[in-house]
């Protein structure tokens, strides 16, 4: 049996049941909407985390017209916790470009997806494969892995990424490549992983490469972490009849667009102020040290808004927020 045909038997009989895909076999056509928010989602994030998320999104705005009219403010308090905020206002961008420029239709071809705001590569390959049928290559993190290890890439990341590209698109079958592609994922997620992968019930161990080999684990090559630095920052505490005072950031830049303790800019040099509280919160390229600090009164020139204590659940503070906040009320408890 050829590469696909065996991945693609063994994916008919495990694939995962996840809430944005159909499974194999049966005769509905995925929604690319559902794939796409999907896919967005998933990025830098895993399917656990991104369960519930995806089941409150498709609840509230079950289509993409209905997400391409939501109030931003909504949307972002409804991603807050997801992280990597940049993709909640790529979401919202893309929506209304479907909308407006597609009538409320996603297009088929990957480079149609990839003209649309937030949509890049990987993601272009993923919604063309998956909700359209298209024999795209499909790159993320498991099928990188499961391709590095089959064909033993032993050239590092990022330069192996053309390499693992080029060995797996003649791969792509012109039937059920959507199916190919999660196959993959699955295959990456559940028995090649990243730590003691399951080479005995592999359906491709057969002519894997790496099999066997005591440093199957290395592959693929990651290139050498660097050490992140770290960075200091202040945020203020304003209290008034049981109610705090919030901001919205910056609609660019991190956390953009989301609400948040007012405070001054992030910067390498500690503050002089040590603050009530303290929380460490670590980001993609650096560590960041925030600290409260109780403040009286509001800058009467920055927009904001006076939310009760008692529904801070709602506002959709990002988790180094939340962080604060649960750190405040445990210590006035």
């Amino acid at each position: 049996m050829s590469f696909s045909a065996r991945l693609l038997d063994w994916y008919d009989r495990s694939a995962r049941m996840l809430p944005w895909r159909i499974a194999p076999g049966r005769a509905e056509v995925p929604d690319p909407y559902r794939v796409w928010l999907a896919e967005v989602m998933l990025q830098q994030t895993t399917v656990a985390a991104v369960t519930g998320y995806f089941a409150h999104f498709t609840e509230r705005w079950p289509t993409v017209a209905d997400l391409a009219a939501a109030d931003d403010a909504e949307v972002m308090a409804a991603w807050a916790g997801l992280g990597y905020y940049a993709r909640a206002r790529n979401l919202l961008a893309c929506a209304r470009a479907v909308v407006a420029e597609h009538g409320g239709c996603f297009p088929d071809s990957e480079a149609e997806l990839r003209a649309l705001p937030g949509i890049g590569a990987y993601t272009a390959a993923a919604v063309a494969a998956i909700a359209f049928g298209r024999p795209a290559v499909v790159v993320d993190a498991n099928i990188e892995r499961v391709i590095a290890r089959h064909r033993c890439i032993e050239t590092p990341l990022p330069a192996a990424k053309r390499a693992i590209r080029d060995a797996l698109a003649p791969l792509v079958p012109g039937d059920r490549p959507g199916d190919f592609a999660q196959a993959l994922m699955d295959l990456g997620a559940t028995l090649c992983t990243p730590r003691a992968p399951v080479c005995a019930r592999c359906p491709i161990a057969a002519d894997c490469r790496a099999r066997g080999r005591a440093d199957i684990e290395r592959l693929p090559v990651k290139p050498p972490k660097k050490a992140r630095p770290r960075r200091h920052g202040v945020a203020h505490w304003i209290e008034r009849d049981g109610a705090i005072w919030l901001v919205q950031r910056p609609g660019k830049g991190m956390l953009g667009g989301m609400r948040a303790l007012p405070g001054g800019e992030w910067s390498d040099e500690p503050p002089g102020e040590s603050g009530i509280v303290r929380v460490d919160h670590g980001f993609t390229h650096f560590n960041l040290t925030l600290v409260l600090v109780r403040r009286e009164t509001a800058d009467a020139a920055a927009e904001g808004i006076w939310w009760p204590i008692s529904d801070l659940d709602a506002a959709g503070l990002p988790t180094l927020y939340r962080k604060l906040v649960v750190k405040m009320l445990e210590r006035d408890a």
